[in-house]
């Protein structure tokens, strides 16, 4: 059965899957989101015998409907291949009571690369499918992971541009210099003076200006997106947690149609609400369990029903979930108003314009799916030490909000249900705050150790070599190097485009 898709703010819309991914956002501002998810048509115990690459066909062909079996097949197999430092793909790694899915392994060592991978040979091949002669300029914002990650996928692909931005001051110094080291004609890193949610309504500005639309039409270039509000990034993701479904269903850790929950360290709301599709394709997933960290406005939500954006931001040691406004939160506040595009467009207004929105009793019980909480620093720190003391694993910071949350879960209600927890990044992408909670001393001012000589350290300590990622940008040359306010995002990127000159 086909698969449409549709925008959250206004009706009637309704678009197959290529041209989806082709536009990235609606023109009205809204999300696309599908006509309804499909089931699963393969058994559990079918799915528990494929490895990463044919899970990852079974799941995309269900929503990405008028891609032929030899196109999607094609991106698949272009996608997860010698990039990625394991044959498996996604490693699964049991620590204590909690299984962690390994995102990391790809060419930036985040989990944005299980779907940035795959998202430029899909938007090309859309390209093809709708007959598109313009160049398509690929405009992203980034609280650290999603910048390289699209970097290296659209690096050098012709017919395409791709403009990075990012908070200056937000991010690792190992996620600034993956960035500013990218190489190719076809890309732009530029740090903003500003926070990450600064940037994203930058962008999401950017894309509602018809102006400028119709400018870069003139000039034969066109808008899209490599975010999570693009479908086309999150429909990869839903694979992942088939797969960990059936790679404990082979492993003998569940019996076939056994609940497990998922816990994920979340920001922008897409990795967790791909787990939440894949529940609703019929994978028995039990609780999906939000983990904030001290930017607790989703737990705030879950908790009250309450969306406020209106409060301190504060950077922390999981930068890549500094955010305030979650995007793909969107998606599920859509759907729990029964797919009233109307009333979800009046609570995005209200977003806007107030900072805020409160949803319905009604609603708030169609997200009982869902347990939030958060993780303080000293809560994270801790978790990264006790995981490296009682089990000799060390997780990044974020996986360790996730984890740390996955434990006042379990606490709180006594659920002994296997858990997975979705492992975001390696924890050479942010070795101070790593090395920090394992209690090494990595200094501080003229003192501080360079983050290099601590992956070393950590590399040392864990017995895990430090990935190609990292020694790959040891040396390398910074070759972005533009700063500019948030207001000035637009003018930067016709400068880039040769469409103006600042």
């Amino acid at each position: 059965m086909e698969v449409l898709y549709n925008s959250t703010r206004t009706g009637g819309i309704s678009l197959k899957a290529s041209r989806a991914i082709l536009k990235g956002l609606s023109e009205d501002g809204g999300l696309f989101v599908p006509d309804h998810i499909p089931s699963l048509d393969k058994s559990l115990k079918e799915l528990a015998q494929m490895d990463y690459r044919q899970t990852a066909y079974e799941v995309m062909k269900l929503y990405l409907t008028d891609f032929t079996e030899e196109e999607l097949k094609d991106c698949i197999e272009r996608a997860y291949d010698a990039k990625f430092d394991t044959e498996e793909i996604v490693p699964l790694k049991k620590a204590g009571e909690a299984y962690y899915l390994e995102l990391f392994h790809g060419p930036t060592i985040a989990f944005k690369d299980m779907a940035l991978s795959i998202l430029p040979h899909l938007m090309i091949t859309a390209a093809r499918k709708n007959d598109v002669k313009n160049e398509i300029v690929i405009l992203t914002a980034t609280s650290g992971d999603t910048g390289k990650a699209a970097l290296a996928g659209f690096a050098g692909v012709e017919g395409t541009r791709i403009v990075v931005f990012y908070p200056k001051d937000g991010v690792s110094v190992i996620q600034e210099k993956q960035m500013v080291t990218q190489k190719g004609d076809n890309t732009l890193v530029v740090g903003i003076r500003g926070n990450f949610d600064d940037a994203q309504s930058g962008v999401k500005q950017i894309f509602a200006d018809r102006e400028l639309a119709q400018e870069m039409a003139e000039k034969g270039f066109q808008f899209s997106s490599a975010n999570s509000i693009n479908i086309g990034r999150l429909v990869p993701q839903i694979c992942y947690y088939v797969y960990a479904y059936g790679k404990l269903l082979r492993d003998g850790e569940i019996a076939e149609g056994e609940t497990v929950n998922v816990a994920v360290p979340t920001g922008n709301f897409g990795n967790i609400l791909a787990a939440f599709y894949a529940k609703n394709m019929g994978l028995p997933i039990g609780k999906l369990i939000c983990a904030s960290n001290e930017n607790k406005v989703l737990y705030d939500f879950f908790r009250t029903g309450a969306y406020d954006r209106n409060r301190e931001f504060r950077l922390t040691t999981s930068p890549s979930m500094d955010i305030l406004i979650s995007s793909n939160l969107e998606r599920l506040i859509y759907r729990a108003a029964g797919n009233d595009a109307d009333r979800n467009r009046e609570l995005m207004a209200a977003l806007g314009g107030q900072g805020r929105y409160e949803v319905t009793e009604e609603m708030k019980e169609a997200l009982s799916d869902f347990y939030g909480n958060y993780a303080t620093e000293e809560e994270t720190a801790a978790e990264i030490r006790r995981l490296y003391e009682d089990y000799g694993y060390v997780i990044d910071t974020h996986t360790a909000v996730a984890s740390a949350v996955y434990g006042k879960y379990a606490q709180e209600t006594g659920d002994k249900a296997k858990t997975v927890i979705a492992s975001t990044a390696s924890p050479y992408k942010f070795t101070r705050s790593v090395m920090d909670a394992l209690g090494t001393a990595t200094g501080r001012g003229d003192e501080a150790k360079e983050d290099f000589a601590l992956a070393d350290e950590l590399s040392a300590l864990s017995g895990v070599k430090v990935p190609r990622a990292v020694e790959e940008i040891r040396t390398a040359a910074v070759l972005h190097k533009k700063v500019c306010e948030a207001w000035q995002m637009k003018d930067a990127v016709k400068e880039f485009l040769g469409i103006y000159t600042a």
